[in-house]
C-alpha cells in the first residue's frame, strides 16, 4: 500500500506522526480541503508529468494553480504531458488520489517545489493515498520530498505570483 511506503519515508525525517487519515476521500484538491478544513490553495497537489527520458517529473504546486504550458515547456525543454491514469502508479509508486514525493523512486521520477506554494507558512500534501495529508511548511516540504529545486511553472486563478 503506497500510504506505507510513504510512511516510511516520513520516518526518515521524524514527520510520520503527523500523518492525517480521514474517513472520507481527499483525492481531489476540493475533497482534501474540506477534510483538513484548509482553502483549496493551501492543499498542495502533486502533478505527474511524462519525462522524454522514460521516467517522471513531480511538480508539487498551489490546490489553486495550473500549470503554465509556455513556462514547463521553457523550463524543461519539453512541452508539459500529464502521465497516462495506468502508469502514474508505475512511475510515482503511488496510485492517483493520493500522488505524492514521499517514497517516490527517484531513480524514475524527478521532484520540484512550485513557487506558486510560497504565499503560505504551510501546505498539505498527499501521502500516498487517496484519505491522507500531512501538514509541513515549505521548507520542509522541499527538504522531505527530497526536491530538485524550486521552480516556476505555474500560474494562480488571478494571474498574480
Amino acid at each position: 500500500m503506497s500510504i506505507e511506503k510513504a510512511r516510511k519515508h516520513l520516518e526518515k525525517y521524524g514527520v510520520a506522526d503527523r500523518i492525517m487519515e480521514f474517513d472520507v476521500s481527499s483525492a481531489t484538491v476540493e475533497l482534501a480541503a474540506i477534510a483538513v478544513g484548509v482553502e483549496g490553495a493551501r492543499i498542495c497537489k502533486t502533478l505527474s508529468f511524462k519525462d522524454p527520458d522514460g521516467g517522471c517529473i513531480l511538480v508539487q504546486t498551489a490546490g489553486d494553480s495550473r500549470i503554465d504550458n509556455s513556462k514547463f515547456k521553457k523550463y524543461f525543454g519539453f512541452k508539459a504531458k500529464m502521465l497516462p491514469f495506468e502508469e502514474v502508479e508505475e512511475l510515482t509508486g503511488h496510485e492517483p488520489g493520493g500522488v505524492c514525493a514521499f517514497g517516490a523512486d527517484h531513480n524514475l521520477a524527478r521532484v520540484y517545489c512550485d513557487v506558486s506554494m510560497k504565499r503560505f507558512d504551510t501546505v498539505f500534501p498527499a501521502c500516498g493515498s487517496d484519505n491522507s495529508a500531512i501538514e509541513l511548511t515549505c521548507d520542509e516540504l522541499f527538504r522531505i520530498s527530497e526536491a530538485l529545486e524550486w521552480i516556476d511553472v505555474s500560474k494562480l486563478p488571478d494571474g498574480d505570483r
